[in-house]
Protein backbone atom coordinates (compact mmCIF):
# COMPACT_ATOMS: atom_id res chain seq x y z
CA UNK A 1 0.00 0.00 0.00
CA UNK A 2 0.85 3.16 -0.62
CA UNK A 3 1.18 6.14 1.58
CA UNK A 4 -0.36 9.69 -0.08
CA UNK A 5 -0.06 13.13 1.31
CA UNK A 6 -3.14 14.97 -0.15
CA UNK A 7 -4.82 18.35 0.36
CA UNK A 8 -8.79 18.28 0.24
CA UNK A 9 -10.99 21.65 -0.06
CA UNK A 10 -12.28 22.02 3.51
CA UNK A 11 -15.87 21.51 2.09
CA UNK A 12 -15.04 18.53 0.63
CA UNK A 13 -13.35 17.32 3.87
CA UNK A 14 -15.67 18.48 5.90
CA UNK A 15 -18.48 16.43 3.98
CA UNK A 16 -15.99 13.31 3.63
CA UNK A 17 -15.50 13.57 7.84
CA UNK A 18 -19.53 13.43 8.39
CA UNK A 19 -20.19 10.94 5.97
CA UNK A 20 -17.82 8.41 7.24
CA UNK A 21 -18.84 9.35 10.59
CA UNK A 22 -22.21 8.11 9.99
CA UNK A 23 -21.16 4.86 7.90
CA UNK A 24 -19.22 4.37 10.48
CA UNK A 25 -16.12 3.77 7.92
CA UNK A 26 -12.51 4.95 7.92
CA UNK A 27 -11.48 7.93 6.52
CA UNK A 28 -8.83 5.73 4.62
CA UNK A 29 -11.27 3.11 3.25
CA UNK A 30 -14.07 6.03 2.22
CA UNK A 31 -11.00 7.71 -0.14
CA UNK A 32 -9.91 4.36 -1.23
CA UNK A 33 -13.19 3.44 -2.46
CA UNK A 34 -14.11 6.50 -3.81
CA UNK A 35 -10.79 6.88 -6.22
CA UNK A 36 -11.68 3.53 -6.64
CA UNK A 37 -14.88 4.22 -8.37
CA UNK A 38 -13.68 7.44 -9.81
CA UNK A 39 -11.10 5.81 -11.58
CA UNK A 40 -13.64 2.60 -12.85
CA UNK A 41 -15.80 6.09 -14.12
CA UNK A 42 -12.61 7.30 -16.02
CA UNK A 43 -12.10 4.05 -17.57
CA UNK A 44 -15.34 3.80 -19.06
CA UNK A 45 -15.37 7.14 -20.52
CA UNK A 46 -11.96 6.20 -22.23
CA UNK A 47 -13.16 3.37 -23.24
CA UNK A 48 -16.24 4.67 -25.01
CA UNK A 49 -14.32 7.80 -26.75
CA UNK A 50 -12.14 4.86 -27.89
CA UNK A 51 -15.19 2.68 -28.83
CA UNK A 52 -16.79 5.86 -30.72
CA UNK A 53 -13.47 7.10 -32.68
CA UNK A 54 -12.92 3.01 -34.02
CA UNK A 55 -17.01 3.45 -35.03
CA UNK A 56 -16.18 6.22 -37.22
CA UNK A 57 -13.01 4.84 -38.51
CA UNK A 58 -15.15 1.45 -39.54
CA UNK A 59 -18.12 3.19 -40.95
CA UNK A 60 -16.83 4.16 -44.55
CA UNK A 61 -15.72 0.27 -44.73
CA UNK A 62 -19.11 -1.06 -43.41
CA UNK A 63 -21.11 1.28 -45.75
CA UNK A 64 -19.17 0.03 -48.65
CA UNK A 65 -19.10 -3.12 -48.10
CA UNK A 66 -22.71 -2.83 -47.33
CA UNK A 67 -23.03 -1.48 -51.04
CA UNK A 68 -21.26 -4.39 -52.64
CA UNK A 69 -23.49 -6.73 -50.86
CA UNK A 70 -26.28 -4.56 -52.34
CA UNK A 71 -25.16 -4.78 -55.48
CA UNK A 72 -25.15 -8.33 -55.29
CA UNK A 73 -28.62 -9.26 -54.32
CA UNK A 74 -29.85 -6.64 -57.11
CA UNK A 75 -27.37 -8.96 -59.89
CA UNK A 76 -29.32 -11.97 -58.47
Amino acid sequence: MKTLSLKLDDTIFDEAENITHQLKLPRNRYINEAVNLYNLFNKRQILKKKLLKESRLSRKDSMDILREFEQLVDEN
